[in-house]
């Protein structure tokens, strides 16, 4: 996940993100009594917020490649899930994510969620994160440098446990993946 504010607040941001789950609920066949509700129509309660990265350029670049089909799995420190009292996510979880400005792009539901240490995030996961050459090498390089960015002070340690997503889009529905 990540610590970029996805939904900044003002009137507009929450009315955009109120009109895209109701458009996301439709498009699911998600009724009333399928999400957590309040007392009515607009108070629906709608899924966990986030963007991908540590910065808006970041999460620009990170949810392209989930709408081109190519970014299947996200990985975050357990610390930070800890640090804020966030639950972490359980297979069928819901969540909408944004884009670097804040506006609502796509709607997750997690298939797969594990929790292992920083050097035994395997070879697959590191293929279904979709950055770079998709390499263990490359993720460990990349991941290991946004958290040393994050927590300068503090020393990385290979043996944080990482909490490892795999997802799949059901909101919009994207077009065939293409051939690699």
């Amino acid at each position: 996940m990540s610590d970029v504010p996805a939904v900044g607040g003002d009137v507009e941001e929450e009315d955009a993100l109120v009109a895209f789950w109701q458009a996301a609920q439709g498009h699911l066949g998600l009724g009333r009594m399928d999400v957590v509700m309040g007392p009515g129509d607009r108070d629906l309660v709608a899924p966990p917020v986030w963007s991908f990265g540590d910065s808006p350029e970041l999460a620009d670049e990170l949810l392209e490649l989930v709408l081109a089909g190519r970014k299947t799995a996200t990985a975050g420190a357990l610390g930070d899930y800890e640090a804020v009292g966030e639950a972490l996510p359980q297979v069928g979880d819901v969540s909408i994510v944004t884009d670097g400005s804040g506006t609502p792009r796509v709607v997750l539901r997690a298939t797969q969620v594990d929790v292992v240490p920083f050097d035994e995030v395997g070879p697959e996961h590191a293929a279904l994160e979709g950055e770079g050459d998709r390499s263990l090498e490359q993720w460990r390089r990349d991941h290991e440098a946004v958290w040393r960015r994050r927590l300068p002070a503090e020393p990385f340690d290979p043996r944080m446990p990482m909490v490892l997503e795999q997802f799949e889009v059901v909101y919009p529905t994207l077009g065939p993946t293409p051939a690699e």
